[in-house]
């Protein structure tokens, strides 16, 4: 006989047009004064949320009593309650967030996380939960389906019943869609992946994408498991909400929720891989690296959430940035895509990383600090301040991988591996990743985590990158990155982004927030015989890349901006020589002895 959980929900999308979520909660054995509260933030996601502003219409009884409910603070009630008798609590939640991090309802699809629906019974965290998923009423929802990695006890065909969850970790970090979704699978390792996509457009090739996914998850468990070693899953979900223009998606211990953009699906009757195609497959790389690093190779501050405030660690660089050292990298060892196209990926992380003036200021391990005030805040200033733990993470990665590859002894596939064993698939802390490096790679590597990981002096990438094979060629910079700005062009307006320090923008006296409406230009007194010059003009601007145009061989120019319906009148010097964007190519034949990319 099975026992019943003591905390149960039911969920049922009662009010699809008005975005609303119906949410019975059942406590079997309640405390007297029992609290229940909803987590202000969703772990992978470093920014506080505050979903309890969503939730709304609270009760609770025993039998046929209500019972008194007081809010203590924003996100947490306290119920009194008879101890020896089950509590039932309702309410709803208002589900309008199209990202994947929280949650959405309406007439066509409905997704959640946990964090964002289920309140969390103080004391009872860790004992079983049930879920239970109910269709929404009426004949226009007979087509719509529902799936989830939680493990199902009583389900039908079509995914609605009852799940079982081990404790309110494994409910919360389980999302589930619900909808009339194209679904497709494969087995890997004995583990049966599902993917589901909502919003398929006809064209879509369902069959490719499995294909290519199935090639991701091989290379990954190749990496961290070898030819024959068995993932940690039993099984994995995952979950493509395709829209008009979208990307995202956020890691789960057994899934993935992901967004993207509808023309970047692979279509019938095509084989070539689009820009946009490889940029969603690097996309199902990333999160699904992310089922060993990060969900359980994970910082040790998360051995266990604290879901009421933030949860801080200087680790991000690892997680997220060796994370996307290795999403491009998995699709160059699963043959999706060429070396050329690797090395383009590769140079583009650069170039970003290149292109952040805050670089010098910031240590990739102040930013994973700092992610829950400035990564997920971005604002005009921020390349100026902050560099992404993201892009230099995996350029860090990169360099230990060359490295220790350059070294002979290892490679960075062999640290994660043994930092895997080390910390059993569980916590670890910076030293954990210093002793893997020392006992893979044959020696100290404090320097340079001090350097890379704690420092702001570029990373050796040129030097480290030639000893295998590939060289670095400079280009010219696009004109806005060569002036220092970054802008948005539209109906024939420049309005500028951001400033970035350092520029001959920042020079001029330009702001974020102007409109650059035009230049002037001095007389030219340089002709020779009958061409005596040019007199002083003024020009109107409607791009950006006009600007060599008008401004002709001039260097000093007035730019000519609004600023809060003010007009100003800038003196702008126009930069002789910029800082290069670089583009990556094999320099001659490749060491074979690295076999880097490949292996």
């Amino acid at each position: 006989m099975t026992r019943i959980p003591p905390v149960r929900y039911e969920v049922l999308p009662a009010r699809p047009h008005a975005h609303q979520w119906a949410i019975t909660l059942t406590i079997t054995r309640p405390a007297a004064r029992q609290r229940v509260a909803l987590p202000v933030w969703i772990p992978g996601s470093y920014l506080v949320r505050e979903f309890a502003r969503h939730l709304h219409g609270l009760t609770a009884r025993q039998g046929r009593a209500a019972c008194a409910v007081q809010q203590i603070d924003k996100c947490t009630w306290e119920i009194e309650a008879e101890p020896a008798r089950p509590l039932t609590l309702h309410y709803e939640v208002y589900a309008f967030d199209p990202s994947v991090r929280a949650a959405w309802l309406d007439s066509t699809r409905g997704f959640f996380n946990g964090t964002a629906l289920l309140l969390r019974v103080h004391g009872q965290q860790d004992a079983p939960h049930a879920l239970t998923l109910r269709r929404p009423a009426g004949a226009a929802f007979r087509p719509w389906q529902a799936a989830t990695s939680l493990t199902p006890q009583r389900v039908d065909a079509a995914g609605f019943g009852t799940y079982h969850a081990s404790g309110y970790d494994e409910l919360a970090d389980s999302p589930v869609e619900m909808g009339p979704f194209w679904s497709g699978q494969f087995t890997l390792r004995g583990v049966a992946h599902r993917f589901v996509v909502a919003g398929a457009p006809p064209a879509f090739d369902g069959a490719r994408l499995l294909a290519d996914t199935r090639k991701i998850c091989e290379a990954a468990m190749h990496l961290w498991h070898g030819a024959r070693g068995k993932p940690p899953m039993r099984g994995y979900v995952f979950m493509l909400n395709a829209v008009h223009d979208g990307y995202g998606g956020l890691e789960h211990r057994a899934s993935t929720a992901l967004i993207c953009a509808r023309r970047d699906l692979p279509r019938q009757g095509e084989t070539a891989a689009s820009e946009g195609y490889v940029t969603l497959l690097g996309l199902i790389s990333h999160e699904y690296f992310h089922t060993w690093n990060v969900k359980r190779l994970r910082p040790a501050e998360f051995a266990r959430y604290d879901y009421t405030q933030e949860n801080y660690t200087r680790l991000l660089w690892f997680f997220e940035g060796f994370t996307s050292y290795y999403d491009d990298l998995l699709l160059r060892r699963a043959g999706l895509i060429d070396t050329a196209a690797y090395l383009k990926l590769l140079g583009k992380n650069i170039n970003q990383v290149l292109q952040m003036p805050g670089r010098h200021l910031q240590s990739v391990a102040q930013a994973s600090f700092d992610a829950w005030i400035k990564y997920y805040r971005p604002d005009e200033n921020t390349p100026n301040a902050t560099v992404s733990y993201y892009t230099k993470g995996a350029l860090v990665a990169l360099c230990f991988d060359l490295t220790l590859r350059a070294e002979g002894h290892a490679t960075l596939d062999d640290v994660m591996r043994a930092l895997w064993q080390r910390c059993q698939g569980g916590p670890m802390t910076e030293d954990d990743f210093a002793a893997a490096l020392r006992q893979v790679g044959g020696r100290d590597f404090s320097a340079e985590i001090a350097a890379w990981v704690h420092g702001t002096d570029d990373l050796p990438l040129p030097a480290l990158l030639a000893r295998h094979g590939v060289a670095l060629h400079e280009e010219k910079a696009p004109l806005a990155q060569a002036l220092g700005l970054r802008v948005n062009e539209s109906a024939g307006a420049i309005t500028l982004k951001t400033v970035l320090a350092g520029g001959a923008a920042e020079a001029a006296g330009l702001a974020a927030g102007d409109e650059w409406l035009g230049i002037e230009v001095p007389a030219s007194r340089q002709g020779q015989g009958r061409s005596q010059g040019q007199p002083a003009s003024a020009w109107r601007l409607r791009q950006l890349d006009d600007l060599p145009l008008y401004a002709g061989p001039a260097r000093q120019l007035t730019a000519l901006v609004a600023r809060d319906q003010r007009l100003l009148r800038l003196p702008l010097t126009l930069p002789a020589r910029t800082a290069p964007v670089w583009r990556l190519a094999p320099a001659g034949t490749q060491d074979e002895g690295t076999a880097w990319p490949m292996r």
